[in-house]
């Protein structure tokens, strides 16, 4: 009879080893692979993402939101109804909207769309060219007014400047969509149109083409809300912490750009190449850019103190409420709703968006980390 080997004792210990040696090694390659990034679209009513929007744009060059484990993508449109239409239909979650588009959304369409961060005042103004015969509002009876788009907030905000003052926007003026930067400017310069009206970035881009203006605007429009970050209600409902991780990116990229405005410009270039400016030497056109840079900046520090001054983004519900009655009085809406039910205030929001490592961000932008 053969003689048989012992079974060895120690075989399902080797075996018991091995399976948790390759457990482990699954468990490390599981840890080790990155979590897939949730995609995040912002619809922006621009033609060029320039660097004038940098609590959008830096959030992305920096990696803030792809930290918190978002791929966000912006999305150029025709203004704030097409970012609004676009965030009804599902095609972005988020837009960054005019405040006149926001209220009418709401007021006029019971739209359920909230502003979740104030980012700027109604900057806005008329620029006819310095030797044009346009003095004063009176003046554009009888002129054609180029503006970006028919379906941006500037329109019902100009034709209730003009009601205001005795002009009929349907019938004294024509008001012409020119697009922005350079076919607006042509426009102007070419007679097409008498007067720009624009956000305070493009007309001081207009300036810095070489066409010195004259700017009309009413004054009351500078203690007003305009540019609003704004997501549906049902986008809150559905993923609340993406709604506050996108805008704490956004709260983050803001306090970067205000403690080093040139660095914010130079990461912008670097990261958005396309739409670096040309057409002059390197000096002059870091010296144009850093100007519209800092005309946004401008009015972004205007809402933050009309909105209280404290926390980054808080959007004053009495802010809101004269906006609305300013629409109110000039025949843009016909109906008035609480302004708290058109803005994301629930407690802690604001606070939460601000809970971030100041004192890195501000040491990060004055060492300008991220070039």
């Amino acid at each position: 009879m053969p003689h048989l080997p012992r079974p060895s004792l120690r075989s399902p210990m080797r075996l018991l080893a091995g399976l948790v040696l390759a457990a482990g090694l699954a468990s490390a390659a599981a840890a080790q692979t990155p979590k897939p990034l949730k995609p995040v679209s912002i619809a922006l009513g621009t033609q060029v993402v320039n660097v004038t929007y940098p609590w959008l744009t830096l959030p992305i060059a920096l990696g803030y939101w792809k930290d918190d484990g978002y791929d966000v993508k912006i999305v150029t449109t025709g203004g704030s109804l097409q970012g609004i239409q676009q965030m009804m239909a599902g095609g972005v979650d988020f837009a960054q909207v005019n405040s006149t588009g926001l209220i009418q959304a709401n007021t006029e369409n019971n739209v359920a769309v909230r502003g979740i961060m104030g980012t700027g005042v109604i900057d806005w103004g008329v620029g006819v060219t310095a030797d044009s015969s346009i003095k004063s509002v009176a003046d554009l009876k009888g002129k054609k007014i180029g503006i970006f788009s028919l379906g941006t907030g500037g329109v019902p905000l100009l034709k209730g400047y003009l009601r205001a003052n005795g002009i009929n926007p349907d019938t004294d003026v024509q008001i012409i969509a020119t697009g922005a930067g350079a076919p607006a400017l042509e426009a102007l310069k070419t007679d097409r149109v008498q007067a720009l009206m624009f956000w305070g970035s493009a007309l001081t881009g207009f300036q810095n083409a070489g066409v010195p203006m004259r700017i009309v605007f009413d004054p009351a429009w500078r203690a007003l809300p305009d540019f609003t970050f704004a997501t549906m209600q049902k986008t809150i409902d559905a993923d609340p912490a993406m709604v506050e991780a996108i805008a704490r990116g956004a709260a983050k990229a803001t306090l970067f750009a205000q403690t080093n405005p040139d660095c914010a410009r130079q990461i912008h270039w670097k990261n958005f190449p396309g739409s670096k400016p040309t057409g002059a030497d390197e000096a002059t056109l870091a010296k144009n850019d850093l100007a519209l840079l800092q005309t946004q900046l401008e009015t972004m520090a205007a809402a933050h103190t009309m909105n209280g001054g404290k926390l980054i983004g808080a959007m004053s519900p009495a802010a809101y409420g004269r906006m609305q009655d300013f629409m109110l009085k000039d025949g843009t809406i016909k109906r008035t709703l609480p302004p708290e039910s058109m803005l994301y205030l629930k407690p802690g929001f604001v606070e939460a968006i601000n809970n971030f490592d100041r004192n890195a961000v501000i040491a990060a932008a004055k060492a300008c980390k991220g070039l």
